[in-house]
């Protein structure tokens, strides 16, 4: 049991944190939209190898963290930079996805795209902050223990989460064949509304620190 547990809530923790549109799967989606399935599919295995270590970070310095307020804080404001520059990018700076051009985007090297999951999945730091609190909030309610067996276990059952989160996102927008130009066409806008309100989130987040 203390093993099958945090396997379900690392799950159970990853699906609710994973399936609203977010910079990741949304990216896997246009992957999926402009390269074909299998190059999202690379996308996404990098960014699960990323969310793997995060992930046994964060509960491997779960203690720690939640006894020190300026560590999450200092994760926010790194956040808050990276997702300012991402929103600036995506909505001024990015070039309009042309469906035209599909065919030359497929060529492209699939180690391109499993190493671009890599990154957009390391820059993203909140994923750390949030899977320190489920820990500890499990901890507290004696579901979880700081011990070997219990950490492989929720960090595995956050990787399956993940995974099929990731996975839905691409197969289901890929059946939307009749709604993939207006998509593709509005993929950096999406984006770049989604790493604003993320920005303004987390700005409010650091204000309400430092308001106390």
């Amino acid at each position: 049991m203390n093993i099958i547990l945090p396997f379900l809530f690392g799950f159970l923790a990853a699906a609710i944190g994973v399936f609203p549109p977010g910079l990741i799967n949304m990216t896997a989606t246009k992957v999926s939209l402009t390269d074909g399935k299998k190059q999202a599919m690379m996308f996404v295995l990098g960014a699960l190898i990323v969310i793997f270590f995060q992930t046994y970070i964060s509960v491997i310095f779960a203690e720690y963290i939640d006894k020190h307020d300026e560590v999450v804080v200092l994760f926010r404001e790194i956040g808050l930079a990276v997702f300012i520059i991402l929103t600036f990018y995506f909505l001024v700076f990015a070039k309009k996805p042309n469906i035209k051009d599909q065919e030359n985007l497929k060529v492209k090297s699939k180690r391109s795209r499993f190493f671009m999951g890599m990154v957009l999945s390391a820059i993203n730091f909140f994923p750390i902050p949030y899977y320190v609190l489920i820990s500890i909030t499990l901890a507290s309610f004696n579901v979880f223990s700081f011990e070997v067996l219990p950490i492989c276990s929720f960090v595995f059952g956050v990787v399956t989460g993940s995974f099929l989160i990731f996975y839905w996102y691409v197969v289901f927008f890929n059946k939307l064949k009749s709604k993939t130009d207006f998509f593709v066409n509005n993929m950096n806008r999406i984006i770049g509304s989604i790493t604003g309100l993320v920005s303004i989130i987390t700005l409010i987040n650091v204000i309400q620190y430092y308001w106390k």
